[in-house]
Order: structure tokens, then sequence, then C-alpha cells
């Protein structure tokens, strides 16, 4: 009996996917547990699997494999989505000669390693050689993949984290961002003014206590730790695999709510890779529809859902347990004050949803010049501190503080960034939706319950994976594709009513 083109295909992307998940494991380990003496021996491991893959992808068997199946397409809707995926994955991978797969794989991890000492030390100097041989073979790549899709270099490099985004649509959410931002983001700094600070909850807040009490919040929102982990980094992740999914968070004695957050960030990220469905976890389609669906879960909890009032409601009782008496600094609404405090800031990752996304904007504009070759690296640091200036009004104190606070450019991540912002508009669309579905969503929210928020999301989003696009996905699931009106409104509500 002759298999089906498109049954071969599965067990050859099966396998990608088998290898795709080992990587995780070995990134997640680099990241957290790994001793920097090994990171040479890591690097050639995760460059060999690279090579493997990348080995598969341009098999000729495969590329005869695809175009036989596309010639006889499977009847069933979501294997179709499924070759389509395929199809995608392979044109990526084969527009890439297996040397600088190599190249790019090996100096990425050298890059990041040398990241990791240069950042507390406030070195740029100290890696920008790393990071400029890293461009070179960045701007190779996207080269390649660019004349593959017919799309522009850039372009090329954010179809890695979101599939068909353009420059065009980026630009055009951008524009309509900055058109209202500065002018909520103006109101809302003159209507904190006029109002008393809220009370700052006094430390220490014992690491224990603080992972105990996120924890507690994890489980609360479904997070099964018997198929995942909670550990430490140097910068906030969600890794591993479905099935076993790694949080990482950072903890200060003297401030316990950025580090809760984080987690509750990354459990956002943790909840979509668990719900992806099972039968199709090894397979293109069986994977999270891109970046911007992957942000718009974990901004949903840290920002719509655990910043809200009514999370706090019942959240205040439990922080007070865990970290004192002092009634007025945990009462509620001093809590909602606190986490909704807005001032424009260096780091991102610590940025109140008002005014991250100019973070965004301002990495998006120097990244495209990078790839472009119109900014050299040299010039990055100062590039960074005008662009911080001109967007938000503060320039950084140093480059710790600036071009070195994230790790996505040192690990060859070019074309990322525009997913955060992406994310927080889809995250205001979706919960809108799920406010508008459950109608007794704030009493439930209030005593604790985020079952509703957290099984709409598993039904209308996670179990979609990438049988659709996102704005396919997110116009069936709210009623509209991707756009910033929801965000508006949410923002409106929340700080200026």
């Amino acid at each position: 009996m002759t298999t089906h083109p498109y049954t071969s295909l599965e067990n050859r992307f099966r396998r990608i996917g088998a290898l795709h998940e080992a990587q995780g494991i070995l990134h997640w380990d680099m990241a957290v547990m790994m001793p920097s003496g090994a990171a040479s021996g890591r690097a050639e491991q995760l460059s060999e699997i690279s090579l493997v893959v990348h080995e598969i992808m341009n098999d000729a068997e495969t590329a005869d494999l695809l175009a036989a199946a596309e010639a006889d397409p499977p009847t069933d809707a979501h294997e179709r989505a499924n070759l389509f995926e395929m199809r995608r994955k392979h044109v990526h991978a084969t527009a890439v000669e297996a040397d600088l797969v190599a190249a790019l794989t090996k100096a990425s991890s050298d890059c990041e390693m040398c990241w990791r000492d240069a950042r507390p030390a406030n070195d740029f100097a100290a890696v920008s050689g790393k990071l400029e041989n890293l461009l070179m073979l960045v701007r190779e790549q996207a080269t390649a993949k660019s004349e593959a899709l017919s799309c522009a270099s850039y372009e090329a490099l954010m179809d890695q984290y979101e599939p068909g985004i353009r420059e065009s649509d980026i630009d055009g959410l951008f524009d309509d961002l900055l058109g209202f931002l500065p002018g909520v983001l103006e109101k809302v700094l003159e209507r904190q003014a006029r109002g008393a600070a809220p009370v700052i909850p006094e430390g220490p807040f014992p690491v224990g206590a603080q992972r105990a009490l996120a924890e507690e919040f994890m489980k609360r929102l479904g997070f099964d730790f018997d198929r995942g982990r909670l550990d430490v980094s140097l910068h906030p992740f969600c890794g591993g695999v479905p099935g076993d999914v790694r949080i990482t968070t950072r903890y200060s004695e003297d401030d316990f709510a950025h580090s809760l957050m984080g987690v509750l960030h990354e459990t956002g990220h943790a909840l979509y890779e668990a719900n992806l469905p099972e039968k199709w976890r090894l397979q293109p389609a069986g994977q999270a529809r891109g970046m911007a669906m992957h942000e718009s879960q974990s901004l949903l909890i840290e920002m719509q859902l655990c910043r809200g009032s009514e999370f706090l409601e019942f959240a205040a009782p439990l922080m007070r347990e865990a970290f004192g008496v002092d009634a007025a600094a945990w009462r509620s609404d001093n809590l909602a004050a606190l986490y909704r405090r807005v001032k424009p800031d260096f780091i991102r990752v610590d940025a109140d949803e008002v005014t991250y996304p100019f973070h965004v904007i301002l990495r998006y504009r120097l990244e495209k010049a990078l790839v472009a070759g119109d900014l050299s690296i040299s010039e990055l640091p100062a590039a960074w501190n005008a662009g911080m200036e001109k967007l938000l009004g503060i320039r950084p104190p140093d480059d710790r503080h600036g071009c070195l606070q994230d790790i996505h450019w040192f690990s060859g991540s070019f074309g990322y960034f525009p997913t955060y912002t992406m994310g927080a508009l889809a995250a205001a669309q979706i919960f809108a939706a799920i406010r508008r579905d459950n109608p007794g969503l704030t009493g439930a929210i209030s005593q604790g319950d985020f079952s509703p928020i957290t099984g709409w999301c598993a039904e209308n989003i996670h179990t979609r994976a990438s049988f659709a696009s996102t704005d396919e996905i997110l116009a069936e699931a709210t009623g509209q594709p991707l756009g910033t009106a929801a965000f508006r409104d949410h923002l409106e509500a929340r700080y200026l009513a």
C-alpha cells in the first residue's frame, strides 16, 4: 500500500518537532542551570541539532513530498492547514544555506553568553564585537529569506515570529498609537499629579514568600506543576515545551511586584502552550499562532486581568498575609493605584501599559535601521538614548538601562519586538470579548475564579493553534481583526474615567 505524501510529511515534521523540543529544553537549561564554562559545548550541541533539522528540510525528498501533497491535498481542513504551515516552514529553512545556519546558531549562543556578563557590568564594548558579527549573519539570513518570501529583508525576519506580517501593517498600527498615546500619557500624568501617591508596601519581601504567593496564583490560573516548573533566570521567560512548560522570573527582596507580575505574565504564555491541541503537538499547525498571539495571552493575564480592580480585590488579602499587616498599604484600591502608576522609565519589562508601546516603537525603528545597514553597532547606544528622549522625554544614565537591557538582539532575535505591542492590542480586544460573552465575569474574578477567562481562551485561541491566521482567529473570536480601538478604550476606561 502506497503511503500518501502528506502522511510521509507528517512523519518527517514529527521528527523535526521533537528535535525543536529538545532544543527548547537545552535553551532553558542554558539560561537557568548551565554553568558558564559549558557555553561552548552547548553552542555546539544546539548548532548540531539545527543542522540535523536543516538537513531534513533541505532533503530533496522533502521538497518532492510537498509538491506531491499540494498536487493532491488532504480533504481534512486541519491537515490542509498543516500542509500550508509545512510549506511556510520549508521556505524559511531552505532559503538559508547550512553553513549560515550553523554560524548563526553558534554566534547567537556566543553573543548571548557574553551579554549575560556585559549587561550587569554595564559594558557594551565587551559584547559589541560579537553583536556586530551576529548582525552581519542576521543580515545574510534576512537577504536570503526575503528573496524566498518575496518581501523586504526586515519583513522576512518578522515573518519568523508573526507569519505574513508586513512593515506597512506595523507602521499603520504604530502610527495610530502615536496619534493618541502621547495625549493619553499627558492626561494620565496630570491626573496622577493631582492625586495622592499610593502607599508603597515596606519590605523586605522574602524570596520564599514571593515564590509561594506566585505559585498560588499560578495554580488558580490553571498552571499544572506536574507539567511545568518555576525557576530563576537573568531575564524572565517562558520556555520548555508543551507538556513541560518552564517559567522563570527574577526576585528582589526590595520589590515583590516586578517578580510577581513577571510570573503572571509568563503564566499567560504557559497556559497557551499547555492548551495547544495534543494531537497536533509535533506538527507545524499545532504550534502557537505567532508571537503576537502569544504576547496577547501573557498581557491578557498580566495587564488586563491582574492589574484590574476585581483581581486586586481578591489578591489583596493574600498579599497582606504573605508580606505584612499594614492595612493602608495592602488595601485593594491602594494596590490598584500602585500597579497602575504610570511613569516614563528606562526598562521595558518594568514599563506600565501606557508607556510600554513607546519602548517597542523605539526598538522597531532601531532594529529596522540595524538590519538595513543605516545604523551601526557603534552608533546604537547614542541612537537608543536619543530615541528614548524623543519618545518618552528621558535619557538612560548608562547602557545597562539602555541598549543592553534586552536579550533579543544578543540572541539573534531581530524582528520580534513589534509582536509585543501587537499582543497588547490583541489582549485588549480579547478581554473585551470575554467580558461581552461572560456577564458574570466581574464577580467571578473577585472570588478568585478565573475559569471564565482561561476557558474562553482555551476554546477560542489556544486550541486554534496555527490552523488560521492571527487576524482570522481574532476576527472569529472578537469580531474584529487586529486594531488599536479596543486598546485605546481600555486605557481611557482604566486611567481617565
